[in-house]
């Protein structure tokens, strides 16, 4: 069985040679993430290079990801580590402005962040060091904050901050963000994903720079962004629910529901999603995952997430192949179970009002009622694979594209097995198309095939024609 749901794996210090990237593409990753949090340029583009010499000696596209690190807030540096009781007072300053006079039992901490002290406002919420310590403002100043702690902890140096009821007045492009950015455009990688995405207008600024020189993953890690889901939803390419920080804002008990609903309007609107973050976690030292874990991966599957991601499971863990094998086959696993049991999967999607969708759909069907070998997609910007993906069929799904960017974007896409085929005639290409589904497997003579296209053909951002052949 073809495993539908892909698998993104990030690359680190364990898995940063050609060799190992050969062997976690021959175990099931699908598309690599680099992330820009660490690593310098020279590393990332050996990186990229292994990957497309690995891409070309498997005679399969594979996408990169390059996911930029956004704004990130820490304190400042403290004398020494502080332990705080339950109920106490802290004082947050700008560390270059004039110091605030305090009452002597008041720690003074450095907040090297004017934005912050910006947005603050009375009963904010401050969390820090991966919300282990919980502050709530209860006075400001121009340049400083007065914060009590709900409960005891220590505090040191350099420890993050995250503000889960504030929304920040900036961009999520640092700048070191343009500058990744600038070279991972250069290395002509297929996805940039944006971190701390609050609104509609962060995408749309990203994409002004980077000019369809690849496409936006936008991370879910901000409650604020849930706010304005819908409108970043529709101006962005994709979604990350990065459930990391997004569980450090939020409580964890909300995580599961707001992944849920997010699969779902992706899904709506036919926008790949990735569900991402400690999905197999314990395979960092073990090499084995816990059954909750197997749990959760194939909870994204019944979901209808389009990618599952493996984080520092396949970046530093001890285990990176034995991660990706097994995140495919709990993938395969889940898939079987709904082949068999549809109602435990995702739900049918109402068809949107639109003669491309409407043909989708209809493709779908007619593949299912006449019991199709495979449906093939033609496709020169990848729109047509989008919308049959979006329906979820139980056939095989082949595409067939002339552009290598496209074949390596769709990595991303559930359901999709890609393959290069150079600008032709219709007729040609249903020729060639038909030859390739024998040589895969996919069908046996006398089984039928639902073909799908734009007329005219090659024309891109149509979807608007259907044949039926028998092989």
């Amino acid at each position: 069985m073809q495993r539908s749901t892909k698998i993104v794996a990030t690359l680190g210090p364990a898995s940063s040679t050609e060799q190992v990237i050969e062997t976690l593409a021959r175990a099931g990753a699908n598309l690599f993430r680099l992330n820009f949090s660490h690593g310098a340029h020279e590393e990332q583009a050996r990186r990229v290079q292994a990957i497309r010499s690995v891409e070309q000696r498997l005679g399969r596209p594979i996408g990169i990801l390059a996911d930029l690190q956004g704004p990130k807030y820490r304190i400042g540096k403290l004398d020494a580590p502080l332990s705080l009781e339950a109920g106490q007072q802290v004082c947050f300053y700008l560390p270059d402005q004039p110091a605030p006079e305090l009452d002597g039992n008041i720690p003074a901490i450095p907040l090297p962040h004017a934005d912050i002290f910006a947005s603050l406002e009375p009963k904010s919420t401050l969390l820090m060091d991966d919300g282990k310590l919980t502050f709530t403002v209860t006075a400001l100043g121009a340049h400083h904050a007065v914060a009590r702690l709900h409960h005891a902890g220590r505090l040191s140096s350099q420890k993050g901050v995250n503000l889960p009821d504030v929304t920040l007045d900036v961009t999520p492009l640092t700048e070191k963000d343009l500058t990744d950015l600038a070279f991972a455009l250069d290395q002509d990688v297929e996805y940039i994903a944006l971190s701390f995405v609050q609104r509609a207008s962060d995408i749309l600024d990203a994409k002004s720079r980077i000019g369809g020189r690849a496409q936006i993953i936008a991370k879910i890690e901000k409650p604020s962004a849930l706010t304005e889901i819908d409108q970043i939803i529709q101006a962005t390419d994709a979604v990350m629910v990065a459930r990391g920080d997004l569980g450090v804002e939020l409580p964890a008990a909300q995580v599961p529901a707001i992944q849920k609903q997010l699969v779902a309007k992706c899904r709506q609107v036919g926008k790949p999603v990735i569900v991402a973050t400690q999905m197999l976690e314990s395979m960092i030292t073990s090499p084995a995952p816990t059954r909750a874990e197997a749990s959760d991966v194939a909870g994204a599957v019944f979901e209808g997430a389009d990618a599952v991601m493996l984080s520092a499971e396949s970046a530093v863990g001890d285990y990176p192949e034995q991660a990706v094998a097994m995140m495919a086959e709990i993938a395969c696993a889940a898939e079987a179970h709904v082949q068999d049991n549809p109602h435990d999967g995702p739900a049918r999607l109402a068809v949107e009002p639109s003669v491309y969708h409407a043909v989708a759909e209809a493709a779908v069907r007619l593949a299912q009622t006449i019991e199709a070998a495979a449906i093939v997609a033609f496709t020169a910007s990848g729109n047509t694979a989008v919308r049959l993906a979006r329906e979820r069929p139980s056939q095989p799904l082949l595409v067939l594209s002339p552009e290598p960017a496209v074949e390596r974007r769709l990595s991303l896409l559930w359901g999709t097995q890609t393959a290069h085929q150079d600008e032709t005639s219709y007729e040609q290409a249903v020729d060639e198309a038909v030859a390739l589904i024998k040589q895969r497997g996919l069908a046996r003579t006398g089984e039928s095939i639902v073909l799908v296209s734009g007329m005219p053909f090659g024309l891109a951002g149509t979807t608007n024609a259907l044949r039926v052949v028998t092989i």
